[in-house]
């Protein structure tokens, strides 16, 4: 089977509801036309593979390692998957979230932002008289100035940002983006390599929307909300749409 024949979404029998699932698939790639479609995107040859052995992870931009063994080879290749499993073809999926003092640590947020960032999350009350919800502020109530700090301070940061929501860093940085439909049978599938992802979802201008939020490329940036009421409403959080990725050529 060619590589340039399986670039696109596919259609698996037996579907995906988990992680668990894809690891299991993993490990028995020599029964499991899924699995090795997914190696052969990776650029693998089946015929040298001797052994293949797949992890869940936690904690990390990568949700399954996958580690390769190849004949004749005393190297153990791994490759790092992040799984987006979705049941809505137009549902958002979180990608990161955060308190707004450890993006400012991360990226090295200046002050002057990390407390309008602050007053958008609710984490300060509302600067303004009349706000529309007076938790919090949004981002089109800033004054003029303050919006264009705001915006001019993502642009210059905006491959930092979008790497690091996506892609993550270190030892387990993920290198692929594994999206599946979250049903029993006859799920679609698309794995597309991170780079692929960064350019797709990153691509973009910078904006304040009509809703008051923030995006990013494809990315929208907007304070957390929901969690009944508790603290961590006021965490800042980054979505995407990971099922634009089936339609991408």
């Amino acid at each position: 089977m060619r590589k340039e024949q399986i670039l696109g979404s596919q259609t698996a029998k037996n579907g995906f509801l988990n992680e668990d699932d894809i690891v299991e698939k993993f490990n028995h790639w020599q029964n499991d036309e899924d699995a090795q479609k997914w190696l052969i995107i990776m650029e693998y040859q089946l015929a040298t593979i001797e052994y293949v052995k797949a992890v869940k992870l936690s904690g990390y931009k990568t949700d399954v390692q996958v580690q390769v063994t190849i004949k004749l080879k005393e190297a153990i290749d791994a490759q790092n998957l992040q799984v987006k499993l979705v049941s809505n073809p137009k549902g958002f999926n979180q990608i990161d979230k955060r308190w707004v003092d450890k993006y400012a640590e991360m990226w090295n947020i200046p002050l002057e932002i990390a407390t309008i960032f602050k007053k958008y999350t609710g984490e300060v009350e509302p600067t303004i008289s009349n706000p529309k919800d007076k938790r919090r502020m949004f981002a089109n109530e800033f004054s003029v100035n303050e919006q264009e700090n705001i915006l001019k301070w993502l642009n210059e940061n905006k491959s930092l940002i979008v790497s690091d929501i996506l892609k993550g860093r270190g030892q387990f940085s993920a290198e692929w983006m594994l999206v599946a439909q979250k049903v029993k049978a006859n799920s679609r599938w698309v794995l597309k390599p991170m780079n692929v992802c960064l350019n797709h979802f990153g691509n973009g201008n910078i904006e304040i929307t009509k809703q008051g939020n923030f995006k990013i490329g494809r990315i929208t940036m907007q304070r957390k909300g929901g969690d009944n009421g508790r603290d961590t409403a006021k965490m800042l959080q980054f979505k995407i749409n990971p099922a634009e990725l089936f339609d991408l050529k």
